[in-house]
């Protein structure tokens, strides 16, 4: 037997095998747009839809996997309660079966002409959507050609002795192809790769379909190594939507270990006239469907159990509108008070996103740059909701001099999200000097403290001025933001004579410029506000 051949053809078809998914994956979702993760934040408001839309979000990027961590995200940052995240995780699992009935297509045969075609779709073609859709072809055509390749370096195992005598010890033990099942999807980190080798051995004829249920169904425990990673250092409420997530896929597979001679011939009477690797995707389809009819009902006890195994409180930011009743759109002009209202609450989640990326820097402490990357995503949906609300105004008519005042507010929401963003990226620039290791020296420490108090100010300024239409703030917005820049420049000046002095390294010098790049930004935001209520547009 060439070793060196079977190795070879199996890791580079296992290579080729991910990459295809991968490519076909990251296609879907371009064509699909970016509004996955909306789709989820917002269609979730009972576990029955929230199953629904886990299930669509998942055959849409093809990975189950993506599809929990964004509902870990989402639930982290409180933008979905755990209920509602169950919901969605439960319908990941039905979804990526997908990728198990894709393999269960024999068309290896037709691989290459396949990728022929998405090669001519992502290099002739200039429309965006055509060449996304050469791309979503290109995975899938690469996807087979790695089956393939793996089928063709496996065939010889047949003939090996020890390998057949381990695979009749997995018919006759269960338990050990739940093992092994697992252990190779934490390794690989991918169920769809898993599940694939594994119908790619079964067509081969090196293992049955009763040996590969018990593996098929370990790979559903494997599977969740991801999402417990994915909660690693995140909020309570993530983390047990993560364990909902292990112990979904634990319960089932010893529920479906125990039943697996009925679960055995059910499949057979089920795919009777289709391949093995067929079966094996319908077997995985029965797994997560029958797992999640079970699961369904039992999601407040769910909900319940991993709160006491995992307790403590929650701090819930009510991302949700306050003030956006759609009842006032009849009334254009108390709408718009209202949407004021709701811009100002905006824009205190921006200024403490600032507060809390300044308190992380200084501190190093992990929470806080939690809670500022949460208050950022929640001045996005702000900012995403009140300019709908917005929209909604206009439509229903204004007097002149309140739609003049509207489209200030307009601009103005754009300018306290801008400022959530240079917040957050101060976050991102503080983990990035944690994980460097960089050190700055005292100057340099003394003047970020400054700049960053400065930047507070500023910020809490313009709010203040919008709120009581207050131009003597407003003013005073505009003596801020010149001091702001006079900082960033002097400063600037400054970091680079330490650098000539050697008081301080590139990395550190770096970063240190990148933070007082975004607080000039800050700055100018500011400004943008002061001056739309002293001169308007």
């Amino acid at each position: 037997m060439d070793w060196q051949d079977l190795i070879f053809k199996f890791v580079g078809g296992l290579g080729i095998f991910l990459f295809g998914i991968k490519y076909m994956s990251d296609g879907l979702q371009k064509t699909a747009g970016d509004k996955m993760r909306n789709l989820l934040a917002t269609y979730t408001s009972n576990p029955i839809l929230g199953v629904l839309v886990g299930i669509a979000v998942t055959i849409l990027i093809q990975t189950s996997t993506g599809t929990t961590v964004m509902a870990i995200g989402l639930i982290n940052a409180g933008l979905m309660t755990l209920r509602q995240g169950i919901g969605v995780i439960l319908g990941a699992n039905i979804g990526t079966t997908m990728t198990a009935f894709i393999v269960g297509i024999k068309i290896e045969n037709y691989a290459l002409p396949i990728i022929a075609v998405g090669a001519f779709f992502l290099f002739f073609m200039h429309k965006k959507s055509l060449q996304y859709f050469g791309q979503i072809v290109f995975g899938f055509g690469t996807l087979f050609l790695g089956l393939g390749t793996m089928g063709g370096g496996l065939k010889p195992l047949r003939e090996l002795p020890i390998f057949t005598d381990f695979m009749v010890d997995l018919s006759g033990n269960p338990f050990l192809g739940v093992i092994v099942g697992t252990v190779f999807t934490m390794i690989v980190q991918s169920s769809s790769a898993t599940i694939g080798i594994l119908q790619t051995l079964a067509d081969e004829g090196i293992i049955s379909l009763r040996a590969s249920l018990p593996v098929l169904f370990g790979d559903n425990i494997g599977t969740t190594i991801t999402a417990v990673l994915a909660a690693i250092g995140a909020t309570v409420a993530a983390k047990r939507a993560a364990l909902v997530h292990v112990i979904f896929n634990i319960c089932g597979t010893i529920l479906f270990t125990i039943a697996l001679d009925v679960v055995y011939n059910f499949v057979l009477w089920l795919g009777a006239d289709v391949n093995i690797r067929m079966q094996i995707a319908y077997a995985h389809g029965i797994f997560n469907i029958t797992n999640t009819l079970i699961f369904l009902p039992l999601i407040p006890a769910l909900a319940w159990i991993v709160t006491k195994i995992i307790p403590g409180t929650i701090q819930v930011i009510d991302f949700k509108p306050k003030f956006l009743d759609p009842r006032l759109l009849a009334t254009p002009s108390i709408a718009l008070g209202q949407a004021q209202h709701e811009i100002l609450r905006m824009g205190g989640y921006a200024r403490e996103t600032l507060q809390d990326a300044t308190n992380y820097f200084f501190t190093k402490d992990d929470k806080l740059a939690q809670l500022a990357l949460q208050k950022e995503q929640l001045v996005n949906e702000l900012d995403r909701k009140i300019t709908a609300y917005m929209v909604s105004i206009h439509q229903n008519g204004l007097p002149e001099k309140e739609s003049g005042i509207a489209s200030t507010l307009m601009q103005t929401i754009n300018d306290l999200e801008r400022i959530g963003d240079h917040a957050e990226n101060i976050v991102e620039l503080a983990e990035l000097g944690i994980t460097k290791k960089v050190d700055f020296s005292e100057d340099a420490m003394q003047d970020l403290r400054k700049m960053l108090e400065l930047a507070d100010k500023t910020v809490g300024t313009a709010l203040y001025a919008l709120e009581h239409n207050d131009t003597k703030s407003a003013n005073l917005v505009l003596e801020y933001e010149s001091e702001l820049d006079r900082m960033e420049n002097v400063y600037r000046k400054g970091h680079i004579n330490r650098l000539n002095d050697n008081q301080c390294t590139g990395d550190s010098g770096a970063i240190y410029l990148d933070i007082l790049s975004n607080l000039e930004r800050i700055g100018d935001h500011s400004k943008n506000i002061a001056q739309y209520l002293l001169y308007g547009e």
